[in-house]
């Protein structure tokens, strides 16, 4: 068959050129802003806390200091910490602190030089200071830059195991010092969300709850997908080493100047970084050491994640066996948004997730954790937008009712990249139909597909949501390079319900679309034996909760809905009510 790919295709170059000015962060819509007035530039030294009457990058009502500490691996990287505590933080008083470690905290600019006329402490998270009145609610907030960046010594390590030990020294230190009551939190969205990953499988006493927004959950996923290299694996390592050169400003202290140099002194870090996430074998040493879903198996910290289903950035692939191996409390907020902070909103006020509330949730999690105070509003602990933008409540996720176990049976394609306008689009894939559902039904968690396959070259498994006009809308894939044997494919997880009267369409082919870099073999692959474990829920079962369409789920629709022609039921799907 042959079907436009235009507007998905279009959506992918358009999350590529995101991903090239932001691979993993989007700046705080309410960052405090760098324009600096004269005799408001004061800059903060350990013994000397600087206010915002004295520099306008403070934010109002706290006292920012500035400390330098070693990393715990017993190298000689040295750590660099902004530290804001409340003004009027008695000399005898201690709180508890909200710490984020992270790449994004250089003082002169997130991802890159942002002109602030002078110092001062990253306004990364001003919309967390504002959003739960940090300071007058009696926290103290601290961000760590992890090795490589910001005024922090050492070769950047994306999440390695010295990054592992910059996080368990910056935990440490922020529990023993005189002005904190030992009880630690951690914050962040995208990177530094992936830091609070590796706080809590640490399993430090100190740390007592983490808050974690859009992470990665097993970094081989975020460069590579089962072998077949992403735009983003490509792009993140250039970005990361702009951001580990950024230059600082010329009124930071001198330790915290000649820190920021330490890649440009040291160019063979920079190489590493780029090389090392070329490595395309997910089974070495240095993938194992950054698969933060396996390595979570035990841990216990209190964990409240956020994840878009339909994200193009840090995808949900791992989240489900990450929050398996898990033993601790969890909450999460999980839904059909990109790549954006709980409280974002849109230009006409619009919460993207559509959810209200989200600072007042988090508010309530910390003060639980830690400071012992039970929340007064019963919150559901996993908030859940499916496809339809309707909200349940549940204790956990994924709930699966029923696996179906479905026969796909063979069929074969030509890995071409998809056809040109000459060719007829059934030679790059083929499509196995199921009959129409009779309810609505959720396909929830990882579908995973098995299957042999004769050739050499690439394969590309979808799912499509198809109405009975034949307009289709693809909702989740996954791609792989083929090898011998038998290939088991975990899909990415999602969260979709099919309507009474829609079909499930699966196309197995070439890799047609997307943000993969594949080589195209040219080759004809024969696939037998094609599997399909689905696992399903009934959306009956709902308990609704609060909460609005997601602004991005509709924009989504539009970009990848087709036209499929509408083919013969070759399975039905159980019921599952």
């Amino acid at each position: 068959m042959k079907r436009s790919r235009t507007t998905a295709g279009a959506a992918s170059a358009l999350a590529a050129v995101v991903a090239l000015t932001g691979t993993l962060a989007v700046p705080a819509a309410t960052a405090v802003s760098g324009a600096g007035t004269p005799g408001r530039s004061a800059v903060a030294t350990a013994d000397d806390a600087v206010t915002h009457d004295e520099n306008d990058r403070v934010p109002e009502g706290a006292a920012w200091t500035q400390h330098y500490f070693p990393s715990s691996d017993g190298s000689d990287v040295e750590l660099h910490a902004d530290v804001l505590l409340p003004e009027d933080l008695g000399a005898d008083e201690q709180v508890p602190v909200i710490l984020s470690a992270g790449a994004y905290f250089g003082h002169s600019g997130e991802l890159a030089v942002e002109g602030h006329a002078h110092t001062g402490p990253s306004g990364r998270f001003g919309d967390l200071v504002e959003g739960i009145d940090l300071f007058d609610r009696g926290y103290a907030l601290v961000l760590v830059d992890v090795r490589g960046y910001g005024g922090s010594t050492g070769c950047l390590d994306f999440v390695g195991p010295g990054e592992q030990a910059d996080v368990a020294a910056a935990i440490d230190w922020a529990a023993e010092q005189p002005w904190s009551t030992g009880a630690v939190g951690m914050y962040g969205k995208s990177y530094d969300a992936t830091t609070g990953l590796v706080g809590n499988n640490l399993d430090q006493d100190a740390l007592k709850a983490v808050v974690a927004q859009e992470p990665i959950w097993d970094m081989y996923d975020r460069v590579r997908s089962n072998g077949v290299p992403r735009q983003e694996g490509i792009i993140a390592p250039g970005t990361y080493n702009t951001i580990a050169t950024l230059p600082q400003l010329p009124d930071d202290d001198e330790r915290y100047r000649e820190n920021s140099t330490y890649e440009q002194r040291h160019p063979e870090c920079l190489a590493a970084n780029t090389s090392n996430t070329l490595i395309a074998d997910p089974g070495t040493s240095y993938w194992r050491d950054r698969d933060l879903a396996r390595q979570a198996a035990g841990s216990d910290t209190p964990l409240f994640v956020t994840q878009g289903f339909l994200e193009w950035n840090t995808r949900p692939e791992g989240m489900a066996e990450y929050l398996a191996n898990h033993e601790g409390p969890q909450r999460g907020w999980l839904g059909p948004w990109d790549h954006v902070r709980g409280n974002d909103r849109d230009p006409d006020g619009t919460l993207k997730m559509g959810r209200e509330g989200w600072f007042d949730e988090i508010g309530a999690f910390y003060d639980q954790y830690l400071k012992g105070i039970e929340p007064t509003t019963g919150y559901p602990a996993f908030a859940v937008q499916d496809s339809t933008g309707a909200w349940r409540g549940q204790d956990t996720w994924p709930v699966v009712e029923r696996t179906a176990r479905i026969r796909l049976g063979d069929g074969s394609y030509v890995d071409d990249g998809g056809p040109s306008e000459e060719q007829d689009g059934a030679r790059s894939s083929y499509v196995v139909w199921s009959a129409p559902v009779e309810q609505a039904t959720r396909v929830v968690g990882a579908p995973k597909v098995a299957l042999r396959a004769q050739g050499t070259g690439n394969v590309l498994v979808e799912l499509h949501d198809v109405a009975p006009d034949g307009t289709a809308v693809m909702f989740d894939e996954q791609a792989a390079v083929l090898g011998p044997g038998r290939l088991d494919l975990d899909l990415e997880q999602t969260d979709w319900t099919l309507a009474a009267g829609h079909r499930l369409a699966v196309e197995i082919g070439s890799i047609q679309g997307g943000s993969w870099i594949d080589t195209p073999s040219g080759q004809t692959i024969r696939v037998t034996d094609a599997r399909l474990e689905l696992p399903l829920d009934d959306p009956a079962d709902d308990v609704p909760t609060a909460g609005g369409r997601a602004t991005w789920l509709d924009a989504y629709v539009a970009a990848y809905t087709s036209e499929l022609p509408v083919g013969g039921a070759d399975f039905r799907l159980p019921p599952v009510g």
